[in-house]
């Protein structure tokens, strides 16, 4: 038996797999293991070579793509140049999470099992295919797994002599300790965004503080969408970016939301503190100023309107005072509790904070230091560019719809960052927005002479409004345009844009206004209307298709 040592590396696009990974580092900590739960690209890949033990548990996105935090690691796993036997030291075992509705069904993790085998790694089990289409999600799987591989692991490194599994009515030391400052400790000023000389191209962990310039509904004030053009000022950032591309954004929980927190947990929003990592070798949340204030935790790291998961209820269960509470929050962590706890939250998409309310007497007992544990940090929100650098310099726009729908609860769910950014009015001063630039996956055709034949029903013609402006500034014409939207009054985003291009012969734009006569019309039935030109374009001037929802 060798040193107790395990490492959990996770690929995560969403926070399902993270918040899994995180599981299991708990598991392991109750069993004495020394611990390290890492994301893929934040771990030295050179060092899997002296690793003896490792879970790894990755979600799959897109079309079998893995998770943006597994990318570098992923293209160096499939070198050409690494050894056969490079990882016979290594026992190993991966926790897939994905969606059977896809065709490549957990295609990631799949392909991960098969090449760390091929490496030499030793599979303590079966790749595991935890499934969100069941009826239980992906616990369905992953349970009877975890269980399975604790077994595994055990009969390797059994416990020490004297030690036992640490109790699950022992609740864990939290992540981080957190020591409030004497009220008159002198502060650095400054908020999270100072518009500063940036060092480097911006990005999640260095955003660009953009200049909201324009915020203009798009929509008839009678349509019941409300759907946005956002125009960002990104002079002096450092970014570019070609159609195609999408800007990520880091959102905010609204101020009501913040103050009704504070006071369900009886926080005070001003109390400045300072966050320690329980255990050597824990980084600090990336994103948290030190020293920090409540409220600024609250506002832009806690996701406080995220729908909890089951991880969150397990750990409310320790903090209860009120047995009643404390029953039906263990209620909807164990694995019989499944389906109630899919019909309380899920389903309704009742919030975190909406939670709190259901039961006050835990909430107002829960210790401050455990709120990183207890709620994830608020994810930025991708939006595809709606507009080119050719025709905009130093500006990004986006074609954005504010999520807002019913579900059985009395109060209307919201996006929480469609709103926000909603809320946002550039005539009341310097309104800004953190955000960066990714690469999208749409690639427009280099050759000038390739038509293009663009499917953009709603907000998704946003990355073909930057394609056609950007191809139009190179003078190229071949452009089709497929739009499809309830009204033309209502909702024909960029109608007089597209209507100027089609006069100076640079678009030939096909709309389909589905509730604008008895009978529906969708983009579908145009594109079968004009079959003998797209069958043209594609069959002799070999033309590209995109479609984007």
């Amino acid at each position: 038996m060798g040193e107790r040592k395990l490492l959990v590396l996770f690929g995560s696009q969403t926070g399902t797999a993270e918040d899994t990974a995180e599981r299991i580092g708990r598991e392991a900590k109750r069993r004495h293991f020394q611990c390290r739960v890492e994301a893929l690209d934040g771990y030295d890949v050179a060092n899997l070579i002296s690793e003896p033990l490792v879970v790894f548990v990755c979600a799959t996105t897109g079309q079998g793509d893995p998770p943006d935090n597994m990318k570098m690691f992923w293209r160096f796993l499939f070198r050409k140049n690494l050894p056969l036997g490079s990882l016979c030291q290594l026992d190993y075992a991966v926790l897939g999470l994905g969606d059977s509705s896809y065709p490549k069904f957990n295609f990631v993790a799949k392909k991960l099992h098969k090449r760390v085998l091929q490496l030499g790694g030793n599979p303590l089990l079966p790749v595991a295919l935890g499934d969100d289409q069941h009826d239980l999600g992906p616990d369905a799987v992953v349970d009877p797994w975890l269980l399975a591989l604790w077994d595994k692991i055990l009969a390797l490194y059994p416990l020490p002599p004297g030690l036992e599994l640490i109790s699950p009515d022992v609740c864990l030391p939290p992540r981080y300790t957190l020591h409030y400052l004497a009220e008159d400790t002198p502060q650095p000023g400054g908020g999270l965004l100072q518009p500063t000389a940036p060092r480097a191209v911006p990005s999640e962990l260095h955003p660009f503080a953009a200049r909201v310039v324009s915020n203009q509904r798009v929509t008839a004030e009678s349509h019941f969408q409300d759907v946005r053009l956002i125009e960002f000022d990104v002079t002096g950032s450092g970014i570019t970016f070609s159609a195609g591309d999408v800007v990520m954004i880091q959102p905010q929980n609204c101020p009501e939301d913040v103050q009704q927190f504070c006071q369900l947990l009886r926080l005070d929003p001003d109390r400045h503190f300072v966050l320690k990592p329980t255990e050597p070798g824990t980084s600090l949340p990336a994103l948290l100023p030190q020293p920090c204030t409540i409220r600024h935790l609250v506002t832009h790291y806690l996701d406080i309107s995220c729908v909890p998961r089951r991880s969150f209820f397990h750990l409310l269960s320790y903090f209860s005072t009120s047995e009643l509470e404390r029953e039906k929050l263990q209620e909807f962590s164990s694995a019989q509790g499944q389906e109630e706890l899919y019909s309380y939250c899920n389903r309704p998409r009742r919030t975190t904070l909406e939670a709190l309310w259901d039961f006050p007497h835990t909430t107002c007992a829960i210790p401050p230091e455990y709120l990183l544990d207890l709620i994830p940090r608020i994810r930025p929100r991708a939006f595809s560019i709606a507009s080119s650098m050719l025709a905009h310099p130093d500006r990004i726009q986006i074609l954005m719809a504010v999520v807002q729908y019913k579900t059985q609860l009395s109060k209307p769910r919201r996006g929480l960052c469609s709103t926000w950014l909603a809320s946002l009015n550039p005539e009341q001063g310097d309104v800004r927005v953190p955000l960066w630039v990714k690469k999208g996956g749409m690639k427009f055709p280099a050759d000038p002479e390739t038509p293009v034949i663009m499917i953009g029903p709603g907000t998704g013609v946003a990355p073909f409004r930057a394609a056609i402006q950007e191809r139009v500034a190179q003078g190229r014409r071949g452009n089709c345009l497929f739009f499809g939207c309830r009204q033309k009054s209502k909702d024909f985003y960029c109608q007089v844009e597209w209507e100027e291009l089609v006069m100076k012969g640079f678009l030939t734009l096909f709309t389909a206004f589905s509730r604008d006569q008895e009978e529906k019309v969708y983009v579908q039935h145009r594109i079968r209307e004009n079959r003998r030109l797209v069958w043209e374009l594609l069959s002799s001037q070999s033309a590209h298709v995109y479609l984007a929802g």
